[in-house]
């Protein structure tokens, strides 16, 4: 093998090495900090319990982990069905001149800070759900609105590229057996991109469960179960990033528990969508 190709093939295996350790480096700091507190306090203590009260020693962090399922849900309830829409209206019902027109808009969306979306939200859609529903405006929905557009790019490229590959025979097939263009792409070409969807789905979970900063202006940051979606809320993320500049001794110790929860949740996130789409995939 050739010198230069053996140099680019370390320098690559390096990259690759320092992704896997720095990987394995943060998932030893978290568990080492924050494990100790939830023997202490007991497994189903930290998890089930329903009150935070970190001066008073109760660390139950039930209510942040229903709120970030909440807002999470009501992402997707809000961004799938728009973002697999545009992405079906890019792909296949306009022009490539309209699709290059659109596209960077669709990109913008990703390269806005997720302040400036809080920022939004603080002023036009706090305000609004203030207006017609009452209340203070801080709520499920009004963090579910934010983060249903936040997850649009994801969803909206990752769904587009998934029906462009769908080999043009398919569509050519269906539209000769007489079905016509909705028709196919109803039956046909969605059935058959069905695994990249599925994909960009899991990855807007991903991304909206991890959301900090947008949903920490416009949720209420209230550690307490929402009862309905205009009832304020807090989430894992929110908890940590609240509390964790003051935190100290068993408090610091609980906010890092969180983050081991927050972790699984995400390594469960991303182990359901690998299996989910080689499961689609190898259905087709």
């Amino acid at each position: 093998m050739p010198k230069k190709s053996r140099a680019i093939e370390l320098i690559l295996f390096l990259a690759a090495a320092v992704s896997v350790i720095s990987v394995l480096l943060i998932t030893v700091f978290i568990f080492k900090e924050g494990f100790s507190i939830i023997k202490e306090y007991g497994f189903f203590n930290f998890i089930l319990g329903t009150k935070w009260a970190p001066l008073s020693g109760r660390f139950g962090i039930l209510p942040m982990i229903i709120g970030s399922i909440y807002v999470t849900l009501g992402a997707i309830v809000i961004g799938v069905p728009i973002g697999i829409a545009t992405a079906i209206f890019l792909g296949e019902l306009v022009s490539e001149k309209i699709t290059r027109l659109i596209r960077p808009f669709v990109e913008l969306l990703a390269g806005i800070p997720s302040v400036v979306y809080g920022f939004y939200g603080l002023v036009v859609i706090v305000p609004l759900i203030r207006k017609m529903f009452g209340g203070s405006g801080f709520s499920v929905l009004a963090s579910s609105i934010i983060l249903g557009i936040m997850i649009l790019p994801t969803i909206i490229n990752i769904s587009e590229v998934s029906i462009r590959s769908v080999p043009k025979e398919y569509k050519e097939g269906s539209l000769a057996l007489g079905a016509n263009h909705w028709q196919t792409i109803k039956g046909v070409i969605l059935p058959a991109a069905k695994s990249g969807i599925i994909a960009s789905i899991i990855l807007g979970m991903g991304r909206a469960i991890g959301e900090t900063m947008a949903v920490i202006m416009v949720a209420g940051n209230s550690p307490k179960i929402p009862g309905s979606i205009f009832d304020q809320v807090r989430t894992l993320t929110g908890n940590i990033a609240i509390e964790m500049g003051y935190a100290s001794g068993k408090h610091a110790q609980a906010l890092f528990a969180t983050g081991i929860v927050l972790f699984v949740i995400i390594m469960i996130l991303n182990t359901l969508a690998n299996a989910i789409a080689k499961k689609v995939g190898e259905g087709r």
